[in-house]
């Protein structure tokens, strides 16, 4: 189901592009702004992950690093049926995660290094599951191109303003004017409905991963506390990438609404915790996945069932 509502989400945004298209030249304008999105999409298609990471500054781990975090990639990746992302470290004690690439073969998962401190080694397991799932479910390639199609939606928009649009579509100026404002909204709205859809989606998958749903659950409250008070400075100067992260890096709180780029971290974890009542998960192979994985910093919460 989580597919049917993407793809409507993208012909919708599909659908706001080439009516600016139109509105700023009629049918002409209509190929010309085509053309001009499937250039932006082939340039993002094979440079996004790429960007992405050189906008936050990120370092590439090595295999058999001291941290151990490449090692436990890779066995989540081989749970996942996934090759082996290349792993990366963002320097920033806002502890969050995300994964960027345009297929499984050409994918990186990044985490913090504020992660690695304050979290468990089972959580940062079900961090690096979810992760994963986003990779496996090709989501960082759906993004990438919702992202392409609202920032072009937002320039024909902006040029559909500057110079007028047609005076002869039929709309009226009321109309037209009404069109230039509402696209660009509509636009970012469909893209933040698409983010929301996928991180359930990306949730479900990683718990069954990692193969226990309460080691996502608790990282993603623990994920919101740190992310809502402490600043990621690469995150607020690129806002336009905070779809990417496990939690949104923002500080943008809210709840489950047309506005937020994420569901509210208490539904996610709600509904992780109905799957691991009804026992979804494999726990002897999580618990193997579990025990290569390093204590990467100072235990500061109470054990949990999970641990």
């Amino acid at each position: 189901m989580g597919y049917v509502k993407t793809g409507i989400l993208m012909a919708a945004m599909t659908a706001l592009f080439m009516g600016l298209g139109y509105l700023l030249g009629g049918s002409t304008g209509i190929v010309i702004a085509f053309i001009a999105a499937a250039g932006m999409n082939v340039f993002s298609w094979w440079s996004s992950d790429k960007m992405v990471l050189r906008m936050h500054n990120a370092r590439p781990v090595a295999r058999g690093d001291r941290s151990g975090i490449y090692d436990l990639v890779a066995d989540l990746a081989k749970n996942a049926g996934l090759p082996t992302p290349a792993v990366y470290i963002l320097e920033t004690e806002q502890p969050n995660a995300f994964a960027t690439g345009r297929n499984p073969e050409n994918a990186a998962v990044a985490v913090t290094t504020g992660l690695m401190r304050s979290l468990s080694r089972e959580e940062i397991a079900g961090v690096i599951a979810h992760e994963l799932a986003h990779i496996r479910n090709r989501d960082t390639a759906i993004m990438t191109v919702t992202a392409t199609f609202a920032g072009a939606i937002s320039l024909l928009a902006n040029f559909a303003f500057l110079f007028g649009g047609r005076r002869e579509n039929g709309m009226g100026i009321v109309g037209t004017l009404a069109m230039m404002i509402l696209a660009p909204l509509a636009a970012a709205l469909v893209q933040m409905a698409i983010s929301r859809t996928r991180e359930y989606a990306a949730d479900k998958a990683g718990a069954e991963i990692c193969g226990h749903p309460l080691w996502l659950a608790s990282a993603l409250e623990r994920i919101q506390v740190g992310a809502s008070r402490i600043d990621n400075h690469a995150a607020e100067r690129n806002p336009a990438t905070a779809h990417m992260f496990i939690i949104n890096p923002l500080h943008m709180h809210g709840h489950d609404n047309l506005f937020s780029t994420h569901p509210a971290t208490e539904n996610r974890v709600a509904e992780l915790r109905r799957m691991a009542e009804a026992g979804v998960g494999a726990r002897a192979r999580a618990e193997t996945v579990a025990s290569r994985v390093p204590s990467t910093g100072k235990r500061s919460h109470p054990k949990g069932p999970w641990s």
